[in-house]
């Protein structure tokens, strides 16, 4: 199959990319974690923190590792055990499966690993993998890495001003062996929440950040000592304590053009052992072809990538209540985080509420990236952004049922279409454990149906997932700061909900559906984990 019509089929027809006869083999299922093995390890700080607000916790120094494994537990650490009602009585159950985190994830697989470069005064400069399993830091490869990252940057950010970087890595077996390829479209929306998050987490702990989806693919893999046809680096992102650091000020002219295959000779090549308990992995060709075809050989393929004009539309516009930015505790917002699934309560949802929801997501938009390559966003000229926020109303307060369009630089909804279109989102739902009916805000992130592939090629297409999932995961932590609640799906007709919208004929695509608002709490026994 060719792979702009795999990538097609993920959107609007997953049957004809997934085998009729695919059964999951639950017995060989992979742990939900990778796990190192006969390789130094760092014990980090058991004693977490319970609260986390906006501003509280600026560094004046440099980091310690004690703040480091606070910042990645809050980020990917196993945060809770879930067991619902009705499961109480599985046996077969395992117990690794009932451990959640922070961020949410198809089927709760959490096809993510977490590594970081860290070059600090309290431990050995070197490459970690994040062991989430046992809340600790495992030793892959000794010794400063910087000269050599921000060649593999494309020069564009100095890591000799940085103390650290994330690394955000897929492990395609964890996905596959359930989603079969869907998991292509999974794991890059996985990869985003657990990127959202880790923004969120950083502003706290005063780290400033920069998301770096271009780099050299093979360079950075062999730094990590990464199997390419297991798993790959997906996003760099590096820390510093510096907030007037000038990332993006080592421009590509005049520097030279790095190829991976002459950067990645310069260190020995790491093999180490993991395990993940699956006896029998089966193969999954496309997404090494899809991933093959999105690699980066040379920094001269990396390109800047402006959002584009949003589609006009001619109908009335509702102008929302101003909303002040909210001083919300992200270890709380965290912590109350769930997917309601057939929990939704219809309820009305205030304007305020709703502006609040929009306007503080849509925040997302404005992170340092190296799409937009603006380093002070508050001084320089806010970029548009590459992925948009369109929403079914009902029951939200004096506002007309409809579909509409958030137009975030001027905080209002443009009406598209009137009605209350939950009856059609019912039916464009493949899903019967799930009432949209009950749902009086469902929201939409859209995306460019090309994927920017005239400029990123087939990278683009995980990147735009990666974007959706970031916008996705603020969304997710605002509701629960307001008392609401979301639960991102990918069960609908994305056919259906573009000619809602009118964006077919605009190349846009309705990349993932988040239902949000009021809720009851489930049957569910819930515990805390402060390891």
């Amino acid at each position: 199959m060719r792979r702009d019509v795999f990538l097609h089929n993920l959107l609007y027809d997953v049957e004809k990319i997934i085998p009729a006869d695919w059964k999951v083999d639950w017995k060989d299922s992979p742990l939900v974690y990778k796990i190192y093995r006969e390789l130094p390890v760092v014990p980090l700080s058991l004693e977490v923190p319970l609260s986390l607000e906006h501003g509280r916790n600026k560094q004046s120094s440099k980091p310690t590792i004690r703040d480091i494994g606070h910042f990645l537990w809050v980020t990917f650490g196993l945060t809770r055990v879930s067991v619902r009602g009705n499961d109480w009585d599985s046996y077969d159950q395992r117990s690794e499966e009932l451990f959640r985190r922070f961020v949410p994830s198809g089927g709760a697989l959490y096809p993510s690993e977490l590594y970081v470069y860290l070059n600090m005064d309290d431990l050995p400069a070197g490459v970690y993998h994040y062991d989430a399993a046992h809340h600790r830091l495992v030793l892959l490869r000794k010794g400063n890495c910087d000269s050599y990252l921000t060649m593999a940057l494309g020069y564009y950010c100095d890591m000799s001003e940085c103390f650290a970087a994330v690394f955000v890595s897929t492990m395609f077996w964890k996905n596959f062996f359930k989603y079969h390829n869907l998991s292509y479209r999974l794991q890059g929306l996985d990869a985003g929440a657990l990127i959202g998050q880790l923004l969120e987490a950083a502003k706290r702990f005063g780290f400033t950040t920069g998301v770096y989806y271009q780099f050299l693919d093979r360079a950075v893999n062999h730094l990590l000592g990464l199997n390419q046809w297991e798993e790959s680096v997906y996003a760099v992102i590096p820390l510093s304590i510096k907030s007037d650091i000038n990332w993006f000020a080592h421009k590509r002219e005049g520097m030279e053009i790095v190829w991976d295959k002459e950067l990645y000779r310069k260190l020995p090549a790491v093999q180490h052992h993991s395990y993940i308990r699956s006896r029998r992995i089966r193969k999954y060709p496309m997404l090494i072809k899809l991933n093959e075809a999105s690699k980066f050989e040379s920094t001269d393929y990396f390109q800047r990538v402006r959002g584009e004009k949003k589609p006009a539309f001619g109908g009335p516009s509702l102008a929302l209540p101003n909303v002040k930015p909210l001083n919300w505790d992200l270890m709380e917002a965290s912590r109350k985080r769930f997917s309601p699934g057939e929990h939704f309560v219809l309820r009305e949802v205030s304007q305020q509420q709703l502006a609040t929801l929009l306007r503080e997501a849509t925040n997302a938009f404005f992170y340092r990236n190296d799409l937009d390559r603006i380093d002070i966003p508050e001084i320089q000229e806010q970029p548009k952004s590459r992925v948009s926020l369109y929403c079914c109303l009902y029951s939200v307060e004096d506002i007309p049922a409809g579909a509409y369009y958030y137009d975030y630089p001027s905080h209002k909804l443009r009406l598209i279409r009137l009605g209350d279109h939950r009856p059609i989102l019912k039916q464009a739902m493949n899903r019967s454990d799930f009432n949209i009916l009950d749902v009086p805000i469902c929201l939409h992130v859209v995306g460019d149906y090309h994927y920017y592939r005239h400029k990123l090629g087939y990278r683009g297409y995980r990147i735009q997932q990666m974007e959706a999932g970031i916008l996705v995961q603020k969304l997710l932590l605002v509701a629960s700061s307001i008392g609401l609640a979301g639960h991102p799906l990918l069960e609908y007709d994305a056919k259906t909900c573009d000619k809602i919208y009118k964006i077919t004929n605009v190349n846009q695509s309705c990349l993932i559906q988040v239902p949000v608002g009021p809720y009851r709490l489930p049957n569910r026994l819930t515990g805390h984990l402060y390891v």
